[in-house]
């Protein structure tokens, strides 16, 4: 089911509503006369990508933003200690729970009767459809259920590497300025604006700088440290005797910091990775963004296709800098992110790259 759902023909109808939701949030921050906090916002994003694109829900805005905060609270106590009392984080993860499987129970409903005018098909139609061509009508508990895991998957490490991919090009003018060099020359930022019917997947694909700019930030601020494993045959590691049974962890964050492929592992470098140095492709295990082996991550393909569709936006469509006066600094826990949730001001670009005042009635709530 899920390499249906991530195959490349559900990325190129997923690519255009991608592109709607990131345009539409980008021009609520430029209208933003306040900085914003971009970790908190960016979470917003890729909750609402998870429900408009991956889900095909259409929720009003304000319902949306009811759930957006319903879901935090959630995922905020999910890992509490399992304390049934009163006021305790577990309490308040089981309440939050309920109220989001109420809030995605009746816009599952609301999908299955309305099924006009759907241009594409989304993750939770091929999800459906599955268990349809397996002789398995999916319960609703089952459809919440994998909603759920749906927006689970798509939301805390997508906001994580989007945060970061962020503050990586305010703290590197030359990448940022390198990228858009990169959308000019392929004929898709032309005097300020993207130019129409050219971000196709197949387009995206072949911007080789531009790969190598998510690459890198998904190198050194990869969101999550790791990864569990069950040993399936007892083995030696330097030395050491691995039962069979046993669990476990390896170290995503160390790997990339100890690999001997790259040189210089603290500096933001995307020229690491081009043609003339690729120093990804030296053996199989260094540089493990997404895991390794028959378990990674099966979401991958689209986690980047979102995070390069954000870059192409900012590159192309927006100004914004700093609003601190220094950089903060990095927590790794739950998933890696800036300890202020790193205050950006955005503003809007009009078509010679020049700075406009954009009114707070942008165009925002476009069915998707």
């Amino acid at each position: 089911v899920f390499s249906k759902i991530f195959s490349h023909e559900a990325l190129e109808s997923y690519l255009p509503k991608i592109q709607l939701v990131i345009k539409d949030t980008l021009r609520a921050w430029s209208s933003n006369p306040e900085s914003i906090n971009v970790y908190h916002e960016t979470q917003k994003l890729t909750f609402r990508m998870a429900i408009r694109v991956l889900l095909g829900f259409r929720i009003p805005d304000e319902e949306l933003n009811r759930l957006f905060e319903v879901y935090q609270q959630f995922v905020e106590n999910v890992f509490s200690l399992p304390l049934d009392l009163p006021f305790s984080g577990y309490r308040r993860g089981i309440r939050a729970r309920e109220t989001l499987q109420k809030g995605l129970e009746k816009a599952i409903q609301e999908k299955l009767q309305n099924t006009q005018g759907k241009d594409y098909a989304d993750a939770l139609d091929i999800l459906i459809e599955s268990g349809k061509e397996h002789g398995k009508e999916l319960t609703m508990q089952e459809l919440k259920d994998g909603t759920l895991e749906l927006i689970f998957a798509a939301y805390a490490t997508t906001a994580s590497a989007s945060t970061s991919l962020i503050m990586q090009l305010l703290k590197n003018p030359r990448v940022l300025e390198k990228l858009r060099e990169e959308l000019r020359s392929r004929g898709i930022l032309h005097n300020g604006c993207i130019c129409e019917g050219s971000l196709r997947l197949d387009n995206i694909n072949s911007l080789h700088y531009l790969d190598c700019v998510i690459k890198e930030v998904l190198r050194l601020f990869t969101p999550i440290s790791g990864g569990y494993r069950t040993v399936l045959q007892t083995f030696e590691l330097d030395g050491f005797q691995i039962p069979k049974g046993w669990s476990v962890m390896y170290s995503i964050r160390d790997t990339h910091d100890t690999a001997p492929v790259f040189k210089d592992v603290d500096v933001f470098d995307p020229d690491r990775f081009g043609q003339g140095r690729s120093e990804d492709k030296d053996g199989r295990f260094h540089y493990l963004p997404f895991g390794g082996g028959v378990r990674t991550c099966l979401g991958k393909h689209l986690a980047k296709l979102f995070l390069k569709a954000l870059a192409i936006e900012l590159a192309s469509t927006s100004r914004f800098e700093l609003a601190t006066r220094t950089f903060p600094k990095i927590t790794l826990v739950p998933v890696v992110h800036p300890v202020d949730g790193l205050k950006v001001k955005f503003f809007g670009l009009d078509s010679n790259q020049n700075e406009i005042l954009t009114g707070t009635d942008a165009m925002l709530g476009a069915t998707v």
